[in-house]
C-alpha cells in the first residue's frame, strides 16, 4: 500500500464527510444568497438610474420652460420698448405740430396787427392831409363842420 492509495482513501473519506455534512448544499445556498444579493443590488441600481433619468428629464423640462419664459419676457420687453418709442415719436410729432400751429397763429396775428397799424397810420396821415388841405382851402366855421363830417365818414368806412 503506497502513499497514493492512502491519499485516495483520505480523499474518499473527505468527500464522504463533505456529503454527510451537506457542505455542497451550504456552498450552493451561499452562492444563491450572494447571487440574490447581487441581483437586488442590480435592481436597486436600475431603480436609482431610472429615478436619476426622471430627475434629469424633469430638470431639462424645467430648463426649457425657463428658457421659453425668458424668451417671452425678452419679446414682451422688446414690444414694450417699441411701443414706448412709437408713443414718444407720436407725442413729439404732436408737440411739434402744436408748436408750429401756435407759431403760425402768432405770425398771422402779428401780420394782422401790423396791417392794422399801417392802416391806422395811413388813415391818420390821410386825415391830417385832408385837414391840412381843407384848412388851407377853407377858412372859418364852415371848414370845421366840413372837417367833422369828413372825419365821421372816414371813421364809419373803417369800421
Amino acid at each position: 500500500m503506497d502513499a497514493t492509495f492512502w491519499a485516495l482513501i483520505a480523499l474518499i473519506i473527505f468527500l464522504g464527510l463533505l456529503a454527510y455534512l451537506k457542505v455542497p448544499g451550504m456552498v450552493g445556498r451561499q452562492l444563491d444568497a450572494r447571487a440574490d444579493k447581487i441581483r437586488n443590488e442590480l435592481d436597486e441600481a436600475r431603480k436609482l438610474r431610472e429615478e436619476a433619468q426622471q430627475v434629469l428629464a424633469e430638470y431639462q423640462r424645467k430648463r426649457k420652460e425657463a428658457e421659453q419664459e425668458a424668451e417671452a419676457i425678452v419679446a414682451a420687453a422688446k414690444r414694450e420698448a417699441g411701443q414706448i418709442v412709437t408713443d414718444a415719436k407720436a407725442r413729439t410729432e404732436d408737440y411739434i405740430a402744436r408748436r408750429t400751429t401756435m407759431a403760425e397763429q402768432k405770425i398771422a396775428q402779428a401780420e394782422q396787427e401790423a396791417v392794422a397799424e399801417v392802416r391806422s397810420a395811413a388813415v391818420e396821415i390821410a386825415v391830417e392831409a385832408a385837414r391840412s388841405m381843407i384848412a388851407d382851402t377853407l377858412d372859418g366855421p364852415k371848414s370845421a363842420e366840413l372837417f367833422k363830417a369828413s372825419l365821421g365818414q372816414i371813421k364809419t368806412h373803417m369800421n
